[in-house]
């Protein structure tokens, strides 16, 4: 009886040790996305007022398991049933990033419509209390929806790190990687938010050293978020056209050996740059289809 539980305990240890290892291969290989994941959702919740960042971080976060307890079983249903369904779609997650990327180029560049608001002297005030409400879900309904994207290209990677496993150490990895990654990156986003809090805290000791470093923290804090905005928006045209460039492997294969034949770190840019316009550009085809769409809705209408 000894000898049987002490060998049932060993087979649980090695599993464990698979999947731990298994794990670690997934994590190092989705380390992009997490990047581009992590700068997006930060650049999502930013402008949130300083008394509602957690609570917006934190229902983003709730999102986010919904989103993954979504999709590790689809994933693994699609693999086990419909393999060939999986890229498809990816390409239109990545599309509708390169959609939503263009889109707040565009609205940051082009004029809005409501401007001509002012014109209507009888329209009745916005309630302030209101507007901040509906913006502050607006915010996290929009951070849910591109998190579902990064975390489907995670989940995607991940399977195919574990493609050749049993079942169950498929569904183990993926709960795991799920997991750690929603904890590390949602952690990490609810720290960015809270710096400036950290900042005015230590402004406010005793010691110089540590005044020094929160007024440091203070200067820095809004550069870090700026600076967080652009690469989130960034990183929506370099994941979604990745996405797209590999889900056409001609034209995948076409990238990578014109950046093969760079060589190193200049290969390794011009393969992001040609992801980025190929973004770029289909962001802007989509938005230009969507626009076309809703004007011939309106004529129906």
């Amino acid at each position: 009886m000894a000898a049987s539980l002490f060998l049932l305990l060993d087979d649980i240890a090695s599993v464990l040790d698979d999947v731990s290892l298994l794990t670690k291969v997934a994590a190092q290989k989705t380390t992009g996305v997490l990047g581009d994941d992590l700068a997006l959702n930060a650049q999502q919740v930013s402008g949130v007022k300083a008394d509602r960042e957690l609570p917006v971080v934190w229902a983003v976060a709730k999102g986010s398991f919904v989103n993954k307890a979504i999709l590790v079983p689809s994933a693994l249903a699609i693999n086990a049933f419909i393999p060939w369904a999986v890229t498809p779609l990816l390409m239109l997650g990545g599309a509708y990033l390169c959609f939503e990327g263009v889109e707040k180029l565009a609205h940051g560049l082009l004029p809005r419509a409501g401007h001509g608001e002012a014109a209507r002297p009888h329209a009745p005030a916005a309630d302030p209390a209101t507007d901040m409400a509906a913006d502050e879900k607006s915010k996290i309904k929009g951070a849910i929806r591109t998190d579902f994207i990064l975390s489907a290209e995670i989940i995607v990677i991940t399977l195919g790190t574990v493609a050749a496993e049993l079942f169950g150490m498929q569904l183990a990895v993926l709960a795991l990687i799920a997991v750690l990654m929603t904890v590390g990156v949602y952690g990490l986003v609810g720290g960015i938010v809270k710096l400036d809090d950290l900042g005015l805290w230590l402004s406010r000791r005793p010691e110089a050293a540590q005044r020094a470093l929160g007024r440091g923290i203070l200067r820095a804090a809004p550069w870090l978020m700026k600076a967080l905005s652009v690469a989130g928006t960034v990183a929506m045209f370099l994941v979604g056209g990745g996405i797209l460039v590999h889900g056409v492997p001609a034209a995948g294969h076409a990238l990578q050996a014109w950046a093969a034949g760079l060589g190193g770190t200049l290969g390794a840019i011009a393969s992001m740059l040609g992801n980025g316009l190929a973004g770029l550009v289909a962001g802007a085809a989509v938005l230009a289809l969507v626009e076309l769409g809703k004007k011939i809705f309106r004529k129906k209408a």
